[in-house]
């Protein structure tokens, strides 16, 4: 007589548990595209380009206008981003500077460059449609732009630190004033109070953008002009006074911008 088998334990299927949050959380952080934007300057992209198109919108543009202005733009400032953080990614882990994908080694260089060389070809259509001449404005601007990223003693770290980004500024209002819809717009040139006052706003920017990086740029021997202010003002104050220059600054444009127009 055969023994019967023991009966087999009756077990429920379970559900795979999910992912705990904040794994998922440092997964989407650190996915690709995430990793892109953080290399390019988002915030100083975002405002750059807003304040464009507001601009742009103010002087009674067409909507399809104000948007080509405000993404020609924001593809500008990111190429301009991922430059810089590709030629500082040394200075960057050198100082274990946070927010910086490229530099502490999530973002590969060879993509970062990829993507660099993308927007580069997706900005000088982009910017040519707001026609020839204003395109080659903003494009000459953001050349002036990536000319200021490399390490140079006497522009860069030194006495002149100021001077590309007041060029680079200065050359939005006839990137404004000259643009339109399509490659064969043409427009007026720009009011020169208007130009003179967005040079005053790019040195002002200049300043404001690099008040977070004093520490490091003091260590590495910089003595360009806001770690000059710096010492003689301290950090705090000169952040407070930069803000109100700049409020200043932007205020004139906008009531010359409204009572002169962008153009002569």
């Amino acid at each position: 007589m055969s023994e019967e088998a023991p009966e087999a334990a009756h077990t429920e299927p379970t559900a795979p548990e999910s992912e705990p949050a904040p794994r998922r959380r440092r997964l989407l952080l650190d996915s690709l595209p995430v990793l892109l934007v953080r290399a390019a300057h988002p915030r100083q992209a975002a405002l750059t380009a807003a304040a464009m198109g507001a601009v742009a919108a103010l002087d009674a543009r067409p909507a399809r206008e104000v948007a080509l202005v405000a993404a020609t733009v924001l593809v500008g400032q990111a190429v301009l981003g991922w430059h810089n953080d590709l030629l500082d990614r040394a200075r960057d882990r050198a100082h274990e500077r946070t927010g910086k994908p490229i530099a502490d080694g999530r973002l590969d260089p060879g993509t970062a460059w990829f993507a660099w060389c993308c927007g580069v070809l997706l900005l000088v259509p982009l910017a040519v449609n707001n026609g020839v001449l204003a395109g080659c404005c903003y494009l000459a601007s953001v050349a002036v732009g990536l000319l200021a990223n490399l390490d140079n003693g006497l522009v860069r770290r030194g006495l002149l630190s100021w001077l590309p980004w007041a060029v680079a500024f200065s050359l939005y209002p006839a990137f404004l004033s000259y643009g339109g819809w399509g490659g064969q717009a043409e427009g007026d040139p720009p009011q020169p109070a208007l130009v003179g006052l967005a040079a005053l706003i790019g040195v002002g920017v200049h300043v404001l953008t690099s008040l977070w990086g004093l520490v490091a740029d003091d260590a590495d021997g910089w003595t360009y002009l806001p770690l000059r202010l710096g010492r003689r003002t301290g950090a705090t104050r000169l952040l407070v006074l930069t803000l109100v220059y700049l409020l200043v600054v932007a205020g004139a444009f906008a009531v010359t911008a409204h009572q002169l127009g962008l153009s002569r």
